[in-house]
């Protein structure tokens, strides 16, 4: 038979607390913060001072579970008629177990569906960190939780509802939440709910059921791709934007109001592509008295230019490449790349990044360099990261582009950030004519759509050239003799002289024919068009393609070539 008790603690006394005794018991009397009095029995402590016991607000429950072993678990229970009702379900729990009516699996989901849900998000967050999940992504997961949990009211296991989820997505809806995001909370309440059921605290995921939210037809952050000449500019201006705000002009301005105390007349006019040559010669003019500071925005310059053009020639994200050290670089190998280690890695399988000849050029001495200004030892060498990747980079890619005179946002309402530069990369591996099964790789995918379809930008594809490209398709049938003049209609063209006559040194044109007159596919018409550079280009131009073993595929794109269109007709 179970039994009903509170549990007890000492704490010291009050700082207003007075000893009394009543009927021989020592008792300690106090007023607290509310102004209530209170009154509790004292005991003495190990130090030999007086201590006031105090019991717990709610009923312990102690009984023995289908297996015999005596338990003890709290009620939850501050009314002792409601934890004999909760004792009482227990008994009977632990006596349909012992008589094989339900399994211990049942009962201890049982358990677990009435305690606390704050308890098994908790658990949830010590799985995924053992799991070496990136802590970022752990914190927005558990973000992410509680506040489902607040606003749905689960505040339990047993509370959790698909109903309630789709309600509450339904209400974001209405409040303007893309559906990207509500999918990420979709996703995340569903991932917890496996985890409970493979732990054993859930016996079905109620959220199955809840729908996802059409990303496709409501897409809130649209990115497009950069363009060689776009990539030219950015990379100029990343390397001398650091020096050239030092070099700034200024220009007067108008105070707001008069009543405010007056705090500047003037600010700096904004950074141009044009003007900034004469802002880093005016900054050179400026801190000429501190040659080492030139020095070190010259580094900074050049180092941002380095992560650009590693984000775009190896479709690392943000965080992989702030992960790498310069330890996992390895550049004497035949082919150079870069180890990505799996905890760092969004699919968590760790990869080998191969590194194009120039960018592995560039990294060689950007480290050797770094190794002749460090004084530790070659394994704390080795363990520096190998750029510095502020987490604020988009800001800093947003100032760029504003001196770059690139526009943030184009005509169609999508945005360069910097998961843009990994978009880049697809996009200039499909106009290279690269396999899509080569392309997918080098992007890390998981499906092929991925890189073919989102992470290509389909606008910067030339549509016309390709047409232009395919052999001409008109039968001979078609193709219409010119019509001679019989001799009845050149004497009657001889009684009217034309209106124009023709002047001297002009001639018309003769003749018109196809732009491509068919034969390999491979043959273009047109050749390649010019590409844009940059005027004043001080870093190596990206690529005449994107890598060096890429440019020998050939530009075929998504079909195989063949060697010519058959047009003759069967012999039938």
């Amino acid at each position: 038979m179970g039994s009903l008790r509170r549990k007890t603690a000492t704490k010291p006394l009050p700082g207003n607390a007075s000893l009394i005794t009543k009927k021989g018991e020592q008792l300690a009397q106090w007023t607290d913060r509310r102004g209530k009095r209170k009154t509790a029995p004292t005991i003495i402590g190990r130090d030999g001072l007086p201590r006031i016991v105090v019991q717990s607000g709610r009923w312990l429950a102690k009984f023995r579970d289908g297996d015999g072993i005596l338990r003890e678990v709290s009620t939850g229970c501050k009314d002792k008629g409601a934890a004999q009702a909760v004792l009482a379900g227990l008994e009977r729990r632990a006596e349909l177990i012992r008589s094989n009516v339900i399994t211990a699996t049942e009962n201890a989901i049982a358990d677990h569906a009435v305690a606390a849900i704050a308890d098994h998000f908790d658990a949830y967050r010590q799985h995924r960190i053992t799991q070496g999940l990136n802590r970022t992504r752990i914190r927005n997961t558990q973000s992410r939780l509680e506040r489902l949990a607040k606003e749905c009211g689960f505040h339990r296991l047993i509370d959790l509802s698909g109903d309630t989820l789709t309600r509450w997505l339904a209400e974001q809806l209405s409040v303007g939440m893309g559906a990207g995001t509500r999918n990420e909370y979709r996703a995340e309440m569903v991932a917890f709910a496996n985890w409970c059921i493979r732990s054993g605290r859930l016996a079905s995921n109620p959220f199955n059921d809840v729908p996802r939210a059409n990303a496709k037809a409501d897409p809130r952050r649209k990115r497009r791709a950069l363009t060689e000449a776009e990539l030219d500019r950015l990379l100029h201006v990343a390397c001398f934007r650091p020096l050239a705000e030092y070099g700034r002009e200024t220009q007067s301005v108008e105070a707001e109001t008069v009543s405010k105390p007056k705090r500047s007349n003037w600010t700096q006019k904004p950074l141009t592509y044009d003007g900034l040559e004469a802002a880093v010669t005016l900054a050179r003019e400026r801190l000429a008295g501190n040659p080492e500071f030139v020095s070190k925005l010259e580094e900074r310059g050049r180092e941002r230019a380095l992560v650009y053009r590693t984000l775009i020639l190896t479709g690392l994200r943000r965080g992989e490449l702030a992960s790498l050290t310069i330890g996992s670089i390895e550049l004497d190998s035949p082919t150079p790349f870069a180890r990505l280690a799996a905890g760092d890695e969004k699919n968590r399988r760790g990869s080998d990044i191969p590194l194009r000849a120039d960018l592995a050029s560039e990294l060689r001495n950007w480290i050797e360099d770094r190794r002749n200004d460090f004084d530790g030892s070659f394994a704390e060498f080795n363990a520096l990261p190998l750029l510095s990747v502020p987490a604020s980079l988009v800001k800093v890619l947003n100032r760029d582009l504003a001196a770059a005179g690139i526009s943030k946002t184009d005509d169609r309402g999508r945005v360069v950030d910097v998961h843009a530069m990994r978009m880049t990369l697809a996009t200039m591996l499909n106009k290279a004519g690269i396999a899509p099964r080569t392309a997918q790789e080098i992007m890390r995918h998981s499906d092929i759509r991925l890189t073919m379809e989102t992470y290509t930008d389909a606008k910067m594809l030339d549509v016309s050239e390709a047409l232009d490209s395919l052999p001409s398709l008109t039968r001979k049938a078609d193709r219409r003799e010119p019509v001679r003049p019989t001799a009845k209609d050149q004497n009657a063209l001889r009684k009217f002289p034309p209106l124009f006559p023709p002047k001297a040194g002009h001639q018309g044109q003769k003749e018109s024919f196809p732009v491509n007159s068919g034969g390999d596919l491979r043959s273009r018409s047109n050749g390649s068009r010019p590409v844009e550079k940059c005027s004043k280009p001080t870093e190596k131009a990206l690529s005449d393609g994107v890598s060096d073993k890429a440019l020998k595929v050939g530009a075929k794109g998504l079909e195989p070539s063949t060697s010519a269109w058959r047009t003759q007709r069967s012999p039938s």
